[in-house]
């Protein structure tokens, strides 16, 4: 994954990084306004209609900070009105992929699962790791927090 987010624009980067460190899908990263920016804040998923709360590092925070408009962290590319799609970052990410001759199905979701990966690895619970992603299922967390063992 350290190949392929070097490869990226800066705001495909940032947007894959926010979803690495803190297991939000794409489409939330992506959808985040400007105002929301803290170092610690609450969104509501877009496909769940859950809370949960988001914490960025200092660093990342200032990096986002830094390419915001004045609506979305990430813009569109022709409208400012609207946030960038997931289907074009999902594009770079593919593209970064094929640059780097990756035959594994990489997405922009596998920042996802990466994440999970790392939770599990750090806490050893599924029930944590499940309260993180606010999945509903512990098999679907399974997948998600194994998923380093699965494709293997």
């Amino acid at each position: 994954m350290g190949h392929i987010l070097a490869a990226l624009t800066k705001e495909n980067r940032l947007a894959v990084l926010v979803s690495l460190t803190t297991g939000l899908r794409i489409s939330d990263v992506l959808s985040l306004r400007t105002g929301q920016l803290k170092k610690k804040f609450t969104i509501t998923e877009q496909k769940t209609l859950k809370r949960k709360l988001v914490t960025l590092s200092d660093k990342l925070l200032n990096e986002l900070i830094a390419i915001a408009g004045p609506v979305f962290v990430f813009e569109h590319r022709y409208d400012a009105r609207q946030h960038r799609t997931r289907q074009a970052v999902y594009k770079d990410v593919r593209r970064a992929a094929r640059a780097f001759r990756i035959d594994a199905r990489v997405s922009v979701h596998s920042a996802r699962k990466i994440y999970a990966v790392k939770q599990y690895k750090r806490t050893c619970s599924i029930q944590r790791v499940q309260e993180l992603l606010n999945h509903s299922s512990e098999a679907v967390t399974m997948v998600y927090a194994l998923a380093d063992q699965l494709t293997a």
